[in-house]
């Protein structure tokens, strides 16, 4: 059962709980289950969410700013308007995720599964791109150029 009381702490379940608006900066939250939870607004700046469980998570308008996603199961999960400036999504599930307009300036997607993934007026610059190699150039708006 889910633990929505519970204190951030790896593993933790937080599975459909709703932390909108909260200031989770810097928290660990590797290996979590964060599956169908809410997150608008909020603040995981520096957190980690590596081999997070965050299928269909709702990271809208939430700032992620230096976070580290790596290997974590965003499969569907919608990020529209984040700022994942500076993110590490190496080998994470973005598959259907939703990052329209989200801010990527800087991340690393390398390994990132991206199929069906929308980027939609998404800001790419200076990211590096799934195969490891490319850098996006400055200006890099909804796709890798």
């Amino acid at each position: 059962m889910a633990g929505c009381t519970d204190p951030p702490a790896p593993g933790v379940n937080w599975q459909r709980c709703n932390f909108d608006g909260l200031d989770l900066s810097n928290v660990n939250l590797s290996g979590a289950r964060l599956r169908d939870g809410s997150y608008f607004r909020s603040i995981l700046d520096g957190a980690d969410l590596s081999g997070s469980q965050s299928f269909r998570a709702k990271f809208i308008n939430t700032s992620l700013v230096d976070s580290n996603l790596s290997g974590a199961d965003l499969e569907q999960a919608d990020m529209t308007k984040s700022d994942l400036s500076g993110a590490d999504l190496t080998n994470s599930d973005l598959r259907n995720a939703r990052l329209t307009r989200a801010t990527l300036r800087g991340a690393n997607l390398t390994g990132a599964r991206t199929g069906g993934t929308d980027f939609f007026r998404a800001d790419l610059s200076g990211a590096t791109w799934t195969d490891g190699q490319r850098v996006c150039s400055e200006g890099s708006i909804g796709r890798c150029n």
